[in-house]
């Protein structure tokens, strides 16, 4: 994905702060290869976090990296509608319409 696509704030932190967002990289690659977890499945967990934290931006994110993990629509929705008796039937109307935002463009591109 290029950093036209990127949100301005992430990608000023990650110049402002290389060597933090080499540790984030690194860390994110090490949780990843830690378990028997496979990558679409990971995606949708984080997916699901970023949902129940009600982060529009991490939700965008994080659908798009599940998508480019194998993710199908019905998946991704069927992560989300998972959430309606733990957070709310509003907050994952909201992140249905977040997710489709994603959807509906096509961009399965995914932050480094």
């Amino acid at each position: 994905m290029s950093d036209a696509k990127l949100p301005k704030t992430y990608t000023r932190i990650r110049a402002q702060y290389p060597k933090l967002a080499e540790a984030i990289d690194e860390l994110g690659q090490v949780v990843r290869q830690e378990g028997p977890i496979d990558l679409k499945s990971a995606e949708l967990i984080k997916l699901a976090a970023a949902v129940s934290i009600r982060s529009e931006g991490a939700v965008h994110s994080h659908a798009k990296q599940a998508r480019a993990a194998g993710a199908s629509t019905d998946e991704i929705h069927h992560t989300i509608i998972l959430l309606t008796s733990t957070i709310g039937f509003p907050a994952v109307m909201a992140a249905l319409s977040w997710v489709d935002d994603v959807i509906d463009h096509g961009d399965v591109g995914h932050y480094p």
